[in-house]
């Protein structure tokens, strides 16, 4: 998921940060502060994405990733995320109904929420998504992928944030962003 404007010329490309996320995981809702600061650090220098990475431990994972990406096209992908992760609990107990309710404190048709709930509009990529996080190495979340690097998150947030940052800066400044 990524709700940041396309890159017009390889010239203005930008680095990118895939944040490989499952929104009922409890280091995730941590991993959320460390998102926001390098958002806010960085603006559209840097390009946050969501990928999605529902892990079988967590029965509602799978259609809270559906979910977010019916956010991102309502055109509130991230205050979606923020919101769910910031209420992992409450997911965990009501499930889809949660994320519908969700979808409705914010402002968006929660009644469309439900229907792609429903018909699965969103299943191939949160599929693709999870595919190729397996296929590089993804064993859990969260995982950051910038400049080809793998930060595993899922063990400790500890230093991952400086280390994004170390990565981030030397690309922009070898890119002259």
């Amino acid at each position: 998921m990524s709700d940041s404007s396309p890159v017009s010329s390889p010239a203005s490309a930008r680095p990118v940060l895939d944040v490989w996320c499952e929104l009922q995981c409890p280091d995730c809702r941590t991993a959320l502060d460390d998102v926001r600061a390098l958002r806010a650090r960085y603006g559209d220098r840097l390009e946050v994405r969501l990928r999605h990475f529902p892990l079988e431990k967590h029965k509602h994972s799978f259609a809270a990733a559906q979910a977010a990406e019916e956010a991102l096209e309502q055109g509130k992908g991230w205050e979606y995320v923020e919101a769910v992760l910031g209420r992992v609990e409450r997911l965990d107990r009501a499930g889809e109904t949660f994320l519908v309710e969700v979808a409705g404190e914010l402002g968006l048709d929660a009644e469309e929420f439900d229907t792609a709930l429903i018909d699965g509009r969103h299943i191939l990529i949160v599929d693709a998504d999870q595919a190729e996080g397996k296929a590089i190495g993804v064993m859990g979340t969260p995982t950051y992928v910038v400049d080809g690097q793998r930060l595993d998150g899922g063990t400790s947030q500890e230093g991952l944030r400086e280390r994004v940052e170390e990565i981030v800066d030397r690309l922009l400044a070898d890119g002259g962003a």
